[in-house]
This record gives structure tokens, sequence and C-alpha cells, in this order.
């Protein structure tokens, strides 16, 4: 592949991606938009506390089908068939097994997980409702990650888009339909975004009817190799994912104490809008895993090369285009969302947008550079990055910087966080680098 070639296949990927991500990030906004105009502080309060919940579940749908998309793509470019269609199968089997837990959480534990969350007299049935509905629908959000990951290894970046939009987009016009006309309150929004997957996976359906597809059922049994094997390279997609829940669980539990419900609140609009930029990043990273994975199978060490350069100088010019934008403009962004207009919120919001979202750059570095050793098959820094940024590193900078600075150590946490594993990932990097010159000489 030429570089002028290379550059056209980043471009086309990354682009299909970097859209369909933000539309499928847009589950979730929308809910909020339509909440916090619907139902108020409390209902924007109860939709926050339950929105972890999805980020394990979109997180665990990515774990599967990035890591069985990746396999995929690296057995294909090695011309082995036979395996890589044992790897799909697997893969449905391991959202089977996913789908079959959380839909047990959602039957006998929803009450439970939303009292532990901090979820008072006032929210606690609209948190309990919107979780209880979400977790139902946990088949359709798992199956449908996995065949948009495999669709776009199979070399149909743009009906991976269409499909990731279309289903957003009709939860966006389902929201508004069931919240307002429908009067279906909090249940209303969460059956909105149960659908759209489904949606989804009907806008996906043609690339089976026409039978374009090269991946198929294997007549196999389950193979607990295999599904280590595609959990392994999906982790830092699953951490990615859970890690934005695990943050919005701990910073709720801090900001209760700090700014009650209304700290909560003005949290969760930074939250919504964080699950969107960091969207954006995760569509860059999903777009050159496939060029990256079918390059390292065919030992093309050059084009992968480019390919992360072209993605890191995209992921920086974004950033700078990105924080601008929230600068200038946090406080009417937290007006959207401010429908009742809480002076409080809106204050609380306004300066945690600015101070949050310094982070851009570097979590943008840390959800690439995590893609790029999970596609060429360095497992072991791939997985430190996301334990430190997801678990490891902000729980504990998360406590520390409240207990210093209150609410704006809240908000520091993130970015202080993101610049520390960056710096380990670059570390990462150039000893593996200096690793294969030496193997080259």
């Amino acid at each position: 592949m030429v570089k002028t070639n290379c550059f056209k296949e980043f471009a086309k990927y990354v682009s299909l991606n970097v859209m369909g991500m933000i539309g499928l990030s847009c589950y979730i906004l929308a809910d909020t938009y339509f909440v916090s105009q619907g139902l108020g502080t409390y209902g924007l309060t109860a939709l926050n506390l339950a929105i972890p919940i999805y980020s394990f579940i979109h997180g665990s749908g990515l774990m599967i089908g990035m890591g069985g998309g990746t396999r995929y793509s690296i057995q294909r470019s090695q011309r082995d068939q036979q395996s890589a269609n044992r790897t799909f199968t697997n893969a449905v089997y391991l959202a089977a097994l996913f789908a079959v837990l959380f839909v047990s959480i959602g039957v006998f534990f929803s009450g439970t997980i939303v009292t532990l969350f901090g979820a008072d007299e006032h929210v606690y049935a609209m948190s309990k409702t919107y979780l209880q509905v979400i977790l139902l629908f946990a088949p359709a959000f798992l199956m449908n990650n996995v065949l948009l990951c495999f669709v776009r290894n199979d070399g149909a970046p743009q009906l991976s888009m269409a499909a990731m939009i279309g289903g957003s987009l009709s939860n966006v016009v389902l929201d508004w339909v069931f919240i307002f006309p429908c009067q279906m309150g909090i249940f209303g929004a969460a059956f909105a975004t149960g659908l759209a997957p489904i949606i989804s996976m009907m806008i996906l359906s043609p690339h089976f009817i026409r039978k374009n597809n090269q991946f198929h059922f294997a007549k196999c049994m389950p193979e607990i190799r295999r599904f280590v094997r595609i959990l392994s390279s999906g982790v830092p997609s699953l951490v990615t994912e859970v890690s934005s829940g695990i943050v919005i669980i701990v910073f709720n539990s801090i900001l209760l104490n700090l700014a009650g419900n209304v700290g909560v609140a003005a949290y969760g609009v930074i939250a919504n809008l964080s699950l969107v930029i960091i969207a954006i990043y995760t569509g860059i990273a999903q777009g050159i895993q496939p060029i990256i994975s079918s390059n390292y199978g065919a030992k093309n060490t050059r084009n992968i090369k480019l390919i992360l350069k072209y993605a890191m100088t995209t992921m920086l010019i974004l950033s700078v285009l990105i924080y601008v934008t929230v600068f200038l403009g946090a406080s009417q962004i937290a007006g959207i969302f401010n429908s009742e207009g809480d002076a409080v919120l809106q204050n609380i919001a306004t300066e945690g947008m600015r101070l949050y979202f310094t982070a851009c750059p570097f979590a943008g570095f840390n959800i690439l550079i995590s893609i790029y050793f999970t596609s060429t098959e360095h497992l072991r820094p791939a997985h430190m990055i996301s334990l430190l940024r997801g678990f490891l590193l902000i729980i504990p900078m998360a406590f520390l910087l409240s207990w210093l600075a209150n609410i704006y150590g809240v908000w520091c946490a993130f970015p202080t966080t993101e610049l520390l594993v960056a710096a380990i990932g670059l570390l990462f990097y150039i000893a593996i680098q200096k690793k294969q010159k030496l193997a080259n000489i």
C-alpha cells in the first residue's frame, strides 16, 4: 500500500467511524437533554446515577466486538478464514453470556444498585426505572456492538457508520415522542434508548441478506482459549468505556457530599458531554484498528507508523477545536440542560467544563496508543494504560484532589490522571520502538 492509498484508507475509515461514534454517543446525550427539559433537576440527577451501568454494557459489547474484530482482521490478512469464522462464532457466544448476566442483574438488582449509587427518595423510582429498562435491553446493545465491529472489519465501514447514526437518530426522535406527546417520563427515555440498537441492527441486515459478509457462523463449541484471546484483545476498549462509568460513580459520590443533588445534576451535563468527546477519540481508534491489524498481519511496519502518525495529528487538531469550543461556549452548553434556570447548577457546570476538558489531548493520546498496542498484539502495555486511567489512578486522584481543593479538585482529577497516563504510554511506545530497532539490526 503506497503512502497516498494509506492516507485514503485512514481518512475513509476514521471519518466514517468518528461520525458513527458521535451518533452512537448521542444515545445518552439525547436522553440527558429531553429528561432535563421534561423532568428537571431531579430527572437529570436520576439519569446520571443510573448511567454508569450503560457504560458497563456498552464497554462489554465493545470489548467483545473490538477484541473479536481485531483477531478476525489479523486472521483474514493471514488467509485463515476458518479461524476467522470461529472467532466470530465465539464472539457471539460471549455476547450471549454477558447478555444473560446483565438481564439477570436488571431483573433482580436494579433497586439495590441505584441505592448503592446514592439515590434518595426524590430520584430512587426514576433511577430504578431507567436502569432496569436499559439492562433488559442489554442483549440488543451487546449484539449491535459485536456486529458493528465485525462489519467494519469486513470492509464495510460506510454501513457500520450508517447503522450507528441511524440508531442514534431514531433514539433522538423516539425520546421526544415518548417523553412529550406520550408522557412516558423516564421510562420513555430508557425505552427509546433500548430500541436504538435494534434499529441499528436492522440497518446492518442487508450486509447479510445480500451475502456480502465474509464472516459466518462455524459449527463449533465455545472455546475457552479463543474466549481469552478475544477478551484480552478487547480489554482496553472495555476499560475505556467502563472507566467513564467508574468515574461517574466516584464523582457522583464525592459531589453528593460537596454540593448535593444539584452538584450531581451539574456533573451530569459534564459527564454526558464527555461521553460524546471520548466517542470522537474512540471513533478515530476504531477507524485505525482494522488498518493497523491487517498491516500488522502482513508485517507492513511502515504503514502502521504512518497510520499512527495520521491518527495522532488528527486527534491533536480536534482536541484544540473541542477545548476552544467548550471554553468559549461553557455557559451556553450548561444553559441547554438547565431548563429550570438554576443559578448554582449553571455556575458549577460552567466552571467544571473549563477545568475538566483540559484533559482532551491526553485522553485522546491514551485511547489511540492503547488501540495501537492492542492492534499490534502488545497487550500488556495496552492493559496497563487502560487500567491506570480507568481505575488505578483516577479514583485515588479524585479523593485526594477533592480533599485538597473541594469541587475544583474533582474537576482537575480527570486531566491530571490522563496527563500522567499519557507520559507512561509514551514511555511504553519508545521502549517498544527501541526493541524493534534492535531486533532488526
